[in-house]
């Protein structure tokens, strides 16, 4: 009996937790198919418009090159992914697996540099990128995300649980490390990669700040920084303010929901076990 109820109330949190999750995002969705002025014309808000209306939307791509911002995310998106899927993966494996001097404190001071602020390097990096004649340029954007401590930490407590004697045995029958870590490494560590390309792809998607500072030219502006340029003219117009936020999370949602079961396998289970 106290199991049952036990179970019963750890039920009713977990679905009072994803009703308090899900309320603003459906509020969200449906704010933004009302007619201008109802979603604050009351107390408190309506949760349902009156007559569902798409002005909004089409407000959106009518008054900036909305085509042209979901394309330049996509792409920085895409390209930072990619990259730092390969970068991260070589890095977290050779810290993994590889036995070299100097190797345990070079990951100390990476997992250091974790509690340091992203906001802190933003000067710096800045300058650096400056000095390469990367600002104002998609490659100012995608070169500090081509690797992270996150993604190296992630990919190398994984990669730990892969067999030393796998990699041995292909060693042994003549395989290069390259071809170990394409053949091998890469499958076994699979969830974690989807996991990581998750985060990463959300994070990149997401980004306000670092485009903001690094991109001046429109035609180079991602989403984000797109509508939040439009949206400082039209600040008191919510259902408008709604619609940008559809806009903007409901790529990064259709990809979870499609990577979703990787994803829960990167985060539950491990790799290859000894």
């Amino acid at each position: 009996m106290k199991r049952r109820l036990a179970t019963g109330f750890a039920h009713l949190v977990l679905v009072g937790g994803a009703v308090v999750t899900m309320v603003p995002l459906i509020w969200m969705l449906s704010a933004s198919l009302m007619p201008a002025g109802e979603a604050t014309a009351t107390w408190p808000p309506r949760l349902w418009p009156s007559h569902v209306t798409f002005e909004h939307y089409t407000a959106l791509f009518a008054r900036l090159n909305l085509a042209r911002a979901v394309a330049n995310s996509a792409l920085l998106a895409a390209a930072v992914t990619s990259i730092s899927l390969v970068f991260n993966s070589m890095a977290g494996y050779a810290f993994a697996k590889f036995r070299f001097r100097g190797r345990e404190v070079l990951f100390r001071l990476l997992l250091a540099a974790l509690v340091i602020p992203g906001q802190v390097a933003m000067l710096p990096l800045f300058l650096m990128l400056k000095a390469l004649g990367c600002i104002n340029s998609y490659w100012g954007v995608i070169v500090p995300g081509m690797a992270s401590i996150f993604g190296i930490f992630l990919v190398r407590q994984y990669a730990l649980s892969i067999s030393d004697s796998l990699l041995d045995a292909a060693r042994i029958d003549g395989a290069g490390e390259f071809r170990i870590y394409r053949s091998i490494v890469l499958p076994a560590c699979l969830p974690v990669l989807v996991t990581l390309a998750v985060f990463t792809f959300l994070g990149s998607w997401n980004d306000f700040l670092w485009p903001l500072i690094v991109l001046t030219d429109s035609n180079l502006y991602t989403l984000p920084v797109a509508l939040a340029n439009l949206l400082g003219e039209h600040v008191q117009d919510t259902e408008l303010i709604m619609a940008s936020a559809v806009l903007t999370v409901l790529p990064v949602v259709v990809l979870f929901m499609c990577l979703q079961r990787y994803y829960i396998a990167g985060i539950m289970s491990g790799g290859v076990k000894e």
